[in-house]
């Protein structure tokens, strides 16, 4: 059935290879995400520049270098990061990535891998002919460039223009020795050609090398712009269409992309104290209405019913929201599901989704949501909550509103929260910007002009050839190069996220959800309590002062008690 739950939109039958994307109206953040794969090439793809974009809930690190030559780039490190954490075989919990599709971030992540292997290969074939044959010269470059990085890490131009000088003075007092090696006593043997060949090979391989990655470069920079600008770009991703049933790694990723899939449609969530429900944002308004049971008629007595006979009649009531009485837009459809909340501790490492006969490929199963709903309402345990969700602005903005139903003795109680989901960090909506130099006209010389300066420069050409040969062992290179650390528990979506309250349009799309929610909420509820023998005189009262509050719903941190 996980297979099945996954082919939705994505068929990895044989000869499919090209993923749909698009379908759910929810593109603008999973484009985001997915261009942060193909962050290469160029002075705005530094790893460091991830940190900028971490939300105050869930930050993530960054791993230092040990050898600065060997440090990955934003997108090098966001792949193989966002690929071990959701595709490694006995992997931890994943948090839904509401308002995105986690599956095409990872397939795009895939799929600039490839890109980025196909290019490691060949440098890999340079390095082995220009530089390992050659390895003296090879080692001499290595640690001029090492030193020249090293140094341009120093405040202002200075240690810059000293690096570069070391660079030149000893490569010219190379080229003085070699001349005097080779003039002494010319055509004396293999050593002067030797000598000569491991200051001119490594050269002549940079050369290559550099060809080939501004190509690459140029390739994912384009795929980059590409998905922000709302192009169709297509992830292919040959390595999960399995042509025979021999090819285990293959059907071995098919069924990670599955369970990803199926993962995200999962009804469990988990409520983290002060950072809210993990995946829906933190929870910004809260309403009750707490009001006693007493029969309508003296002397009669109440019709037994139970707290989800009030819930369903909420579920019917929330569907109709779309079907308003005037053709003015209005509400979109929105997804209503019935979600099981598990409480974790605020600075939680992993959660653990509910296991066991009722649960069925992450999805708690309504028999089982109906006795949590009756039962389940005090004290230890898993809690029922109603949810109408609603992803607008093509998936940057996430309003979902939670219901439940509790009954302790005389007294029915009806919370309903609300919850907001913001957009993407700007870093991840920001495209690519081609490197250039402003240079004095030179007629006019108080006026400037940009002149293009190559895509990848020099030290990214080293970075990228000595990175190559170890690519085949990821461990090793996340060792002298660092990595990124992705927090925890993870979620592709609510880790980016930043705030929407500083967004007039998406503050009052959130603030008007609020009224026609709650209002069909208490309608339901009074249709059942009238239905059962309840006098409704004391909840119509508490509802009509709800009524008023919330013509003005001020959002706060209600998630937080200051007690």
């Amino acid at each position: 059935m996980g297979a099945a739950v996954a082919d939705d939109g994505f068929d990895f039958r044989p000869g499919a290879q090209i993923p749909l994307q698009g379908g759910g109206g929810q593109t603008a953040a999973t484009n985001a995400l997915a261009s942060a794969a193909y962050r290469d090439g160029g002075k705005d793809t530094a790893l460091s520049s991830i940190l900028g974009a971490n939300s105050e809930n869930h930050p993530a690190s960054v791993k230092p270098p040990k050898i600065s030559l060997f440090e990955p780039n934003l997108g090098e490190a966001f792949c193989r990061a966002v690929e071990a954490r959701t595709l490694s075989p006995g992997r931890k919990p994943l948090i839904q990535s509401f308002g995105a599709d986690p599956q095409t971030v990872v397939e795009h992540c895939l799929a600039a891998s490839r890109i980025r292997k196909e290019r490691d290969r060949k440098l890999r074939l340079i390095m082995l002919v220009c530089g390992v044959v050659f390895l003296p010269g090879l080692l001499l470059w290595l640690g001029l460039f090492q030193l020249r990085k090293t140094l341009a890490k120093g405040e202002g131009k200075k240690s810059t223009w000293i690096g570069t000088a070391l660079l030149v003075g000893v490569v010219l007092v190379a080229a003085v020795l070699l001349y005097r090696v080779v003039y002494r006593a010319p055509g004396s043997g293999v050593l002067e050609l030797y000598l000569f060949g491991s200051l001119v090979a490594p050269a002549l391989g940079w050369f290559l090398a550099r060809r080939i990655c501004e190509s690459t470069a140029a390739d994912l920079r384009s795929r980059w712009d590409g998905l922000l600008g709302g192009g169709g770009v297509a992830a292919k991703i040959p390595d999960a269409v399995p042509g025979n049933p021999d090819e285990k790694a293959r059907e071995d990723l098919r069924h990670q992309l599955a369970k990803l899939t199926a993962e995200d449609r999962s009804n469990s969530v988990f409520y983290a104290g002060p950072k809210g429900i993990l995946g829906m944002g933190t929870r910004w308004g809260s309403w009750q209405m707490a009001e006693e049971l007493t029969p309508k008629n003296e002397g009669a007595e109440i019709h037994p019913f139970r707290s989800w006979d009030v819930i369903r009649a909420m579920d019917a009531q929330l569907r109709k929201l779309e079907r308003g009485p005037l053709h003015t837009g209005g509400f979109p459809a929105a997804s209503i599901q019935h979600w099981i909340v598990t409480p974790v501790g605020e600075g939680a490492g992993e959660v653990a989704r509910p296991t066991g006969e009722d649960v069925d490929t992450f999805l708690v199963k309504p028999h089982e949501i109906t006795r949590i709903c009756n039962e389940q309402q005090f004290s230890a345990g898993n809690r029922h909550y109603l949810g109408i969700q609603y992803p607008l602005w093509d998936g940057q903005l996430v309003i979902t509103m939670l219901v439940t139903v509790t009954v302790l003795y005389k007294t029915l109680r009806v919370d309903v929260t609300a919850h907001a989901l913001g957009p993407v960090h700007g870093l991840f909506t920001t495209k690519s910007k081609a490197p250039v130099i402003e240079v004095p006209k030179s007629v006019r010389f108080w006026e400037t002009v940009e002149r293009p300066l190559p895509l990848v420069d020099a030290s990214e050409v080293v970075r990228l050839a000595v990175r190559a040969p170890l690519t085949w062992y990821p461990p090793l290179l996340e060792y002298f190069g660092g990595k990124l650390v992705l927090p925890e528990p993870f979620g592709l979506r609510h880790v980016w996220a930043g705030t929407m309250w500083r967004h007039r349009f998406m503050a009052d799309d959130a603030l008007r959800t609020v009224a026609p929610v709650l209002r069909a909420v208490h309608a339901a509820a009074f249709k059942v309590l009238e239905e059962n023998g309840v006098d409704t005189d004391r909840f119509t009262n508490r509802s009509s002062i709800m009524s008023g509050l919330i013509q003005e719903p001020a959002p706060r941190r209600a998630d937080v008690y200051d007690a």
